[in-house]
């Protein structure tokens, strides 16, 4: 496989986009993915604003729109986004909680055209689940949340963020996904960067607790083969080859933000000396082809001479940039997660010093709530 041409007229267009409709959400989870910096209320995106970004994302080429946030349904106009996205071409995919619609809500977004629901669950133990997202009757509203999907004909996708208070019932959550009639769940090990990782001491998993997750998961996919599509995603920490982030920076995905900056990925900003171009300045195809945010990581000329050389670097890509500034300071060093970095024997020493250390308490993001008329739970806001 060649490296990605990155010349504009010669680069492919991105296979996905990821809305980030707001950092409002309910939920406190101590591995939140969203930067330390929340983009306030004030900053977000109008609805004609992001329906603009809809109509370049579809002229661009992109075919799938991924609703996210903080918590999407806490915009009033999310139906409204979605009837659009659909008008002009795009699948279109509902990343959420599940615990700040209700009912009424929901049924308008069935009724724009939505496409495929991913819902998060923090465990299958409600007491422990409530714990990590720190929101008093969360598991109820999921589970509900969850048979309306199905009863509306939609697919569903389970998410579960794996961690060492949930880790050990790896195999409840597989069978409440089964339960819920989803077609896919994936179980995901926290990503340690960004909020996660202020949180690491408390929510790394012991290695052995790792190793035994994974024959869970290999005897649940014997046992449910056909039934049941089962994703795992390792603890980097634990990994021996790392992953391809993102399938590659600035090559298959665009991420964009409230505020309507546009990332290679989630995570980003946590990259210093990046510029990020905004939808509000900048036509999102340019910003595609030509923004240097995109271009720095973007195919195998930036990587150190160890990336160059292996014959993997078309197909991990230099691993996640993010993780590598978080470990090493810097962004263009090999991802510590691959076993020939210089880095590895400190990550896995991290790992299992902060795993077999007594866990701390987490530590919340600092949220403070109001209420949406049209929502049936409280809306907070990103503080």
């Amino acid at each position: 496989m060649n490296a990605p041409r990155t010349t504009g007229s010669q680069l492919p267009p991105p296979m996905a986009v990821l809305l980030e409709l707001t950092h409002r959400c309910p939920l406190q989870c101590p591995y939140c993915s969203n930067p330390l910096q929340m983009d306030q209320v004030k900053s977000e995106l109008g609805t004609a604003e992001w329906k603009s970004v809809l109509d370049q994302a579809a002229k661009l080429g992109v075919l799938q729109v991924h609703f996210s946030g903080g918590e999407p349904t806490v915009r009033p106009d999310l139906a409204e986004l979605i009837r659009h996205a659909r008008a002009v071409g795009l699948y279109t995919n509902l990343i959420t909680s599940g615990v700040a619609a209700n009912k009424a809500r929901f049924d308008e977004m069935v009724a724009a055209g939505l496409d495929h629901v991913q819902l998060s669950i923090q465990d299958s133990d409600a007491a422990t689940a409530e714990k990590i997202g720190n929101y008093a009757g969360a598991q109820q509203k999921k589970l509900t949340f969850a048979k309306w999907v199905r009863e509306a004909g939609l697919p569903l996708t389970l998410n579960a963020v794996v961690n060492r208070h949930n880790i050990d019932r790896v195999g409840e959550m597989i069978d409440l996904a089964v339960s819920l009639d989803a077609a896919r769940v994936e179980i995901a090990n926290v990503q340690y960067y960004g909020w996660a990782l202020k949180n690491l001491a408390a929510l790394m998993p012991r290695f052995d607790q790792f190793e035994a997750s994974i024959a869970t998961v290999a005897a649940a996919r014997e046992r449910l083969k056909g039934k049941i599509v089962i994703d795992y995603v390792v603890p980097d920490y634990y990994a021996k080859v790392p992953k391809a982030c993102m399938n590659g920076w600035g090559q298959r995905f665009m991420n964009i933000t409230p505020a309507g900056k546009v990332l290679p990925c989630h995570a980003a900003e946590t990259i210093p000396n990046l510029q990020f171009d905004s939808v509000r300045d900048r036509p999102l195809a340019e910003i595609w082809a030509k923004s240097s945010a995109f271009e720095a990581f973007r195919g195998t000329d930036w990587m150190p001479e160890l990336c160059k050389g292996c014959d993997q670097r078309e197909i991990d890509w230099g691993g996640c940039r993010c993780q590598a500034m978080a470990l090493t300071g810097s962004a263009s060093e090999a991802d510590p997660a691959c076993g020939k970095s210089p880095f590895h024997a400190q990550l896995r020493g991290m790992a299992e010093a902060a795993s077999h250390a007594a866990a701390p308490e987490f530590q919340y993001r600092r949220i403070t709530p109001r209420v949406d008329q049209k929502s049936d739970a409280p809306e907070p806001v990103a503080g």
